[in-house]
């Protein structure tokens, strides 16, 4: 059976990477999160001092950034590798980095950048990759493209529970406030805004259980490994 192309789409918090993960182990696929890599260069441009309100400043480094994944089988996660270091943990649990990785995403040398890489990661199919523009910039011809949403206050909380399992402690209404930014953000930005592919279908799990979203997505799943072995 070929091997295809997943394209995950959607807001923040809505449970994408989860989904991803869960489809890449299930498939054996190799499992690419876009957002690690922008909010690992985002933790590049803390640590270098650049000035992130110059563009011309970000897009001279860039080329000094290489972005990787490893799967630890002794942890069975995935780390993100920023320049051969494991910085998977620093870029979950670094409150700088999550306050400037949306604008950081924004700018268009960074997307261009990363796309290139993410392109090189797919070339060989068996992917499955999730972001806010895969389906429609990364990869519009993939074989499978999920958008996924819900519901803005159930997303706030799910991130608000999120954050407190990793000891993290913050109020209701500052996730919510944050994740209209992002919001904002994501589908106002000039170059590669987040909207849903004319192809993609529509995940709403405002009301699913993370293993019902699962069983709906392998079907779909299945459904194309099966047409693409025709």
């Amino acid at each position: 059976m070929p091997d295809i192309i997943i394209a995950i789409d959607g807001y923040s918090s809505c449970g994408k990477s989860t989904l991803a993960r869960e489809i890449a182990n299930a498939t054996g696929y190799r499992y690419i999160d876009t957002g690690a890599m922008y909010r690992a260069v985002a933790l590049f441009l803390i640590r270098s001092q650049t000035d992130i309100h110059h563009p011309d400043h970000v897009e001279e480094i860039l080329h000094d950034i290489t972005i990787d994944f490893k799967y630890n089988a002794e942890k069975q996660t995935q780390e993100t590798l920023l320049n051969g270091e494991n910085v998977e943990e620093e870029i979950r649990i670094n409150s700088r980095v999550a306050s400037i990785v949306s604008d950081v995403s924004a700018q268009s040398s960074v997307r261009k950048y990363l796309v290139h890489l993410q392109h090189a990661m797919g070339k060989s199919k068996g992917i499955v990759m999730d972001g806010r523009d895969i389906g429609t910039v990364v990869y519009p011809q993939a074989e499978l493209k999920l958008f996924i949403t819900a519901d803005p206050s159930v997303r706030a909380q799910r991130r608000l529970e999120e954050l407190a399992e990793k000891g993290q402690f913050t109020t209701y209404e500052e996730v919510f406030n944050n994740l209209q930014k992002r919001d904002h953000l994501d589908t106002t930005r000039d170059d590669s805004p987040l909207v849903k592919a004319t192809d993609a279908i529509v995940i709403d799990n405002t009301h699913l259980t993370r293993e019902q979203q699962f069983t709906m997505s392998m079907e779909w799943v299945r459904q194309k490994m099966q047409q693409g072995s025709h």
